[in-house]
């Protein structure tokens, strides 16, 4: 093959005629970063097992780029990716494969250690086994098509960064790529954008590499045109009012179906997520068939305002779409303080809520995180609210789900500052499995040292129901209900129709270990099983592509950039974890971070650059010595600076082991022989990081800190002697 190295500005080989080497090596980057988080989303809202496993979508994704560096010398065929790409998107265009598609889910919530909502019921060994063996193949099938649309890229992007004369200048172009495919994405979701738009997105950045290739150009321009088609389909809901893509997840409005309740239904991910019920006494009144009279103003909704005997400030954490609001305001309280994470649920809840709540001049609406609020408030009040608030989605680069943070005993213990002398707390949650209510109840009665009163609300024309744990003031409580006789009756009911089952060894929820859905500290059995399925991905790839890995693994420079991209990763969980807490868990916060760590291997490219004799040995002590300090800094202190200054804090501190370990890599990076190689080891590492994580449902994530420590020793002594010592680099 006829490659050109000696121009930093042009590049031309018998494949590819890019007129400039930079240009593209930034338009490539973008691509990759922005399909990556395309596929970590959508998959994820499509396939729901993958809202609880994004990290398989992303270990995949760096497979495939991976492959495509070991690999970036062979022939480099846009259609490889695109014909995967239109596969899938042909699947979820049609309803019947969309549907069976997302059975996996479904599939796989047999394994009973992992709690999915909506999940399988069977006793029968054999149905059990066949649902898993469905689910893991049909897993199989997606993970691969998503490791074969990355390859090319990674072959495009290897090959731009192997033949270079500047290796700092280019892999700071790569970075730069990176950022704008990240916020390229972040912007689009912001502005609600359906994957139409972000498939028109890739089709743009695909079409510039298609006119600079050689081959297949009529065709590539086909398969280009047939993904739009389908992508538009793909968001076609039959039925729906509205479909609404929010920063967060996939809303479809509905009407109601069969038995379900309210007047409007919200889907969230494919799955009955909310309803809106219009509880208002002209309309209980007016239809006793579908509203039994003797629990008229017993509602879920009503009963933590009844707890209370002056309840005038009132706070409600995942507020949704206005029912706890609505309730609230039915027992006139002077102020609604409603706190809801996602802004289009906000809008719905103002738009179609029978009874208007979040359009009284009484409640103020605050879209934030609840963790977020409770560090950044200083109001107190009488009764704090937390509605039906479950993600049952993980962020992108943590095992953690949204809500996980908002359940651990420092976030009730924040919670709890929030309340007044004589204040109320209520907590609904939909508890499927008794080890959570128990865990929450534990966490509850640790917190304010004594035991919540506990109430089964049941599913009605009321309300959804779920478990109700009561406590903050409780002699208040007595007080109500022996004033209140219907109340007394109707909560001695609920007391005696349900109890939570005695559960054993049972784990606190801690920010540390904030794993509510987790019964005990283990790695649930999906993910060893996950582990062999990613193994076969891996072997059945390295085969497809041709890909000599093994023969890397006996190369020195492999192990070193190897540990280095673990380090990286775990590092980066980390970080997210930490800023989590702090700043609160929305994908917004996660892609600042992301973008501040890319922007600390900027600030280490041109360390490196100004520096060029700097030796790496007092540069790893550094590295090890911020990495371990941050095991012992409690970054939840910040919590009550105001939101700038705190994630400037916040940024700084947990980036600052990212700016040692980027002038690390770019060191070696500038002198390693096989750049392409090097890029490729590092993606490998990362994507063995992102499978480690898992050892956190067993020891906390702070303690990612010590492997994060211990990799970087790896990395330290796998590095050739002439990377660890002055390199002078042109």
């Amino acid at each position: 093959m006829n490659i050109h190295n000696n121009s930093s500005e042009s590049f031309k080989d018998d494949e590819l005629t890019i007129p400039n080497r930079a240009l593209g090596i930034f338009l490539i980057s973008a691509l990759g970063l922005f399909l990556e988080l395309l596929f970590i989303r959508w998959t994820g809202t499509e396939i729901r097992i993958f809202a609880y496993l994004q990290n398989t979508i992303l270990v995949v994704c760096f497979l495939g780029l991976g492959l495509g560096m070991f690999t970036s010398l062979r022939p480099i065929e846009i259609k490889q990716s695109l014909v995967p790409m239109a596969f899938l998107l042909a699947l979820m265009a049609l309803p019947v494969t969309r549907s069976a598609l997302g059975q996996t889910s479904e599939m796989l919530s047999v394994l009973d250690d992992f709690v999915i909502w909506s999940y399988a019921l069977t006793s029968d060994a054999r149905t059990t086994i066949l649902f898993i063996i469905i689910g893991l193949a049909m897993t199989y099938f997606i993970l691969v098509l998503i490791v074969d649309m990355f390859v090319p890229i990674g072959r495009i992007l290897g090959r731009l960064m192997s033949t270079h004369s500047n290796p700092i200048w280019f892999y700071s172009v790569n970075i730069f790529g990176s950022i704008l495919g990240t916020w390229l994405f972040v912007t689009l979701s912001f502005f609600y954008q359906s994957p139409f738009s972000w498939f028109l997105v890739i089709s743009i950045l695909t079409t510039i590499f298609i006119v600079w290739s050689h081959t297949n150009k009529g065709m590539n321009f086909t398969l280009l045109t047939a993904i739009l088609v389908l992508a538009w389909f793909s968001t076609l809901i039959p039925g729906a009012i509205k479909i609404i893509w929010s920063p967060y997840q996939k809303l479809v409005l509905r009407e109601p179906e069969g038995n379900e309740i309210g007047d409007y239904i919200i889907d969230v991910n494919n799955i009955g997520y909310q309803e809106i019920i219009d509880l208002s006494p002209a309309r209980v009144s007016a239809d006793p068939e579908t509203f039994p009279p003797e629990l008229e103003g017993l509602s879920q909704y009503d009963l933590p305002l009844l707890f209370h005997p002056t309840p005038k400030a009132v706070l409600i954490v995942g507020a949704g779409s206005g029912n706890d609001a609505a309730g609230a305001l039915r027992h006139a309280v002077d102020s609604v303080t409603a706190v809801e994470i996602d802004p289009a649920i906000i809008t719905i809840g103002r738009e179609l809520h029978p009874e208007e709540p979040y359009l009284s001049p009484k409640v103020h609406v605050v879209n934030d995180d609840a963790r977020s609020f409770f560090a950044t408030t200083d109001q107190t009040y009488d009764v704090i609210v937390f509605g039906l608030l479950d993600s049952h989605t993980t962020t992108s680069m943590t095992n953690a789900r949204l809500d996980h943070y908002v359940y651990t005993v420092e976030s009730i213990t924040q919670a709890k500052s929030k309340l007044k002398d004589g204040g109320v707390m209520v907590l609904n949650f939909y508890a499927q499995k008794p080890f959570i209510a128990r865990r929450i109840q534990m966490v509850l009665a640790d917190v304010f040292d004594q035991p919540p009163l506990v109430l089964f609300i049941p599913n009605n024309s009321y309300g959804r129901g779920g478990v109700m744990f009561v406590t903050g003031n409780l002699e208040n409580v007595k007080a109500q209900l022996a004033k209140n006789a219907r109340l007394a009756s109707y909560v001695k009911r609920l007391q005696n129709e349900s109890s939570i089952p005695p559960v054993d060894n049972i784990k606190i929820a801690t920010d540390d270990w904030p794993y509510l859905y987790l019964k005990s500290p283990s790695i649930p059995s999906l993910y060893y099983l996950l582990m062999g399925l990613m193994a076969l991905v891996f072997i059945r790839s390295s085969k497809k592509w041709q890909a000599s890995i093994h023969v890397a693994f006996t190369n020195r420079n492999f192990w070193h950039f190897f540990f280095l991209g673990s380090a990286f990763l775990l590092l980066e969980v980390q970080n997210i974890s930490k800023a989590s807490v702090v700043l609160g868990n929305t994908w917004q916060v996660n892609a600042v971070i992301i973008s501040s760590i890319l922007g600390m291997a900027l600030l280490a490219n041109w360390i490196a650059y100004k520096f060029p004799k700097l030796p790496l040995a007092p540069v790893y002590l550094l590295l090890i010595g911020t990495a371990l300090g941050l095991y012992f800094i409690d970054l939840a202190r910040f919590g009550f600076l105001p939101y700038a200054t705190k994630a400037c804090i916040v940024g700084s501190l947990t980036s600052l082991p990212m700016l040692f370990s980027g002038i690390v890599f770019v060191r070696s990076f500038a002198v390693a022989q096989e750049k392409s190689n090097a890029l490729g080891a590092n993606l490998i590492g990362a994507l063995a990081g992102a499978l480690l994580q898992s050892i956190t449902f067993i020891v906390g994530i702070k303690a990612l800190l010590l492997l994060v420590a211990g990799f970087y020793l790896l990395s330290l002594f796998s590095a050739p002697h002439q990377q660890v010592i002055a390199v002078e680099i042109k």
